[in-house]
């Protein structure tokens, strides 16, 4: 690994620790709230019957994105949560209230290799910190970099939507070529577009 590569991890793995640390911060009761008023964001996210949105169960103190999945889902939203298959692979698993979930490790749940395997159209993505250019950093395990370019991959352009506190945001991400942009960011503060950026592409 280059220094440049070594300097990015490095900056990356502290500009994480950092948001991560802020976020952890936040007062459970006002995630809680903050969880709920989300879901009026659905509006925003144009779905019709059977439009696939993956989410996702949360993890510590991200942010509660179920609220929202059960408005998407009244409104005819197809539901989908990431499956971790092995150390690199993720896949977007149907899911429905009535169905069992199954520990899938890092403290999230997702359902069992029963449910149907489904190509998301909309995505909201989870992650540690994100910039103005739409950049993020996650966890560190590339899962859902690689999802979304073996998606693009095979011709399909999922919408993209960050979900994140407006306190994850940092100045600037040291960005990768691999590192997939995100065009939105759902936040407390509201659906935020992202400035130039389809003017701007890696």
């Amino acid at each position: 690994m280059s220094d440049m590569m070594n300097d990015q991890a490095s900056q990356k793995k502290q500009l994480r620790r950092e948001a991560l640390a802020r976020r952890n911060a936040l007062d459970p009761d006002w995630r809680a709230e903050v969880a709920e008023a989300l879901a009026s964001q659905a509006q925003r996210i144009a779905v019709g019957s059977g439009t696939v949105v993956s989410g996702f169960w949360p993890m510590r103190s991200e942010m509660d994105v179920r609220p929202l999945m059960a408005v998407l889902a009244a409104r005819g939203a197809r539901i989908a949560l990431p499956a971790i298959l092995d150390r690199t692979t993720i896949v977007f698993r149907e899911y429905r209230p009535d169905a069992p979930l199954v520990d899938m490790g890092f403290g999230t749940w997702g359902p069992d290799d029963g449910a149907l395997v489904l190509d998301p159209e909309i995505m909201l993505v989870p992650l540690a910190a994100f910039d103005a250019r739409g950049h993020r950093i996650g966890y560190g395990a590339g899962y859902y970099d690689r999802a979304i370019a073996r998606l693009k991959a095979r011709g399909l352009s999922p919408r993209l939507i960050g979900i994140a506190f407006d306190c994850q945001e940092v100045g600037g991400v040291p960005d990768e070529p691999h590192d997939e942009r995100l065009p939105e960011m759902l936040t407390e503060s509201g659906l935020r577009q992202i400035s130039g950026f389809h003017a701007q592409k890696n």
